[in-house]
């Protein structure tokens, strides 16, 4: 039975174990659901004339029909994040429109970036709708998932005060938490809004309507002094500036 509200996820890899390795990523992530595995494209295909599905993680070198060329005869593809062995197919990846393109073997870490970026955009989108038929906000709906502690966690992205950056980790902060995560902070910036967000220093980046208060050198959120940094400042000011507006 599918469940409501999940992202539909299908798998079509020619190589059993590599279906396993993604099968068990994505059942450890609340928001996704597996919802079936294929061997080729021939397959898939039957799959998706039958089945919505969301979300196609795809591998693209296989026998008969390249992945790259079989998203090229579907009309309307889902979302689509390529998986293979070989990077000299990457950008071709790309230029299909693909979210992201992940080279085996693929780490868990990995594999949660590129589901973000799906979540991002699918909750934003669904924010969206809603705002249009209930006029709620749509900013107060969207989170993304953090793996920390052996578990994915989830934050709400107007409960983000700031992010600091600790080398090959990030910590993230709200009123009731901080969440130390393995990942590089630029990545996360990618992934967040950017009239929400927005970097002031190498190791920082805040949400925008938490700022406190600021000076040419700093800015205050929930009593913390974060340090605005040289190549930052310009951009800083020239946003602060025409919010005081």
């Amino acid at each position: 039975m599918l469940t409501e509200g999940k992202i539909q996820c299908l798998i079509v890899d020619d190589e059993p174990p590599a279906l396993d390795v993604l099968q068990k990523y994505i059942e450890a992530v609340p928001s996704l659901e597996h919802v079936g595995s294929c061997l080729n494209c021939v397959e898939a295909l039957g799959y998706l004339q039958n089945k919505k599905i969301d979300l196609l993680f795809l591998d693209i070198k296989m026998p008969q029909l390249l992945g790259t060329d079989f998203v090229r005869t579907l009309k309307n593809p889902p979302k689509i994040i390529f998986t293979t062995a070989f990077r000299k197919y990457a950008i071709e990846g790309f230029e299909l429109d693909a979210v992201d393109y992940l080279l085996k073997p693929i780490s868990f870490d990995r594999f949660i970036k590129a589901v973000n970026k799906v979540l991002e955009t699918q909750l934003l989108s669904n924010a969206g709708n809603s705002e249009i038929s209930s006029g709620s906000n749509s900013k107060n709906e969207a989170f993304i998932y953090f793996r920390a502690d052996r578990k994915m966690i989830k934050v709400f992205l107007k409960d983000i005060l700031y992010v600091e950056s600790l080398k090959d980790y990030i910590k993230v902060i709200t009123p009731t938490k901080q969440i130390i995560t393995k990942q590089s902070i630029s990545s996360l910036e990618s992934m967040l809004p950017e009239d929400q967000f927005i970097r002031i220093h190498r190791s920082y980046l805040v949400a925008i309507d938490k700022i406190d208060s600021f000076t040419a050198d700093d800015i205050e959120i929930e009593k913390k002094e974060l340090p605005i940094g040289r190549m930052y400042q310009h951009e800083i000011s020239k946003l602060l500036k025409a919010m005081n507006r």
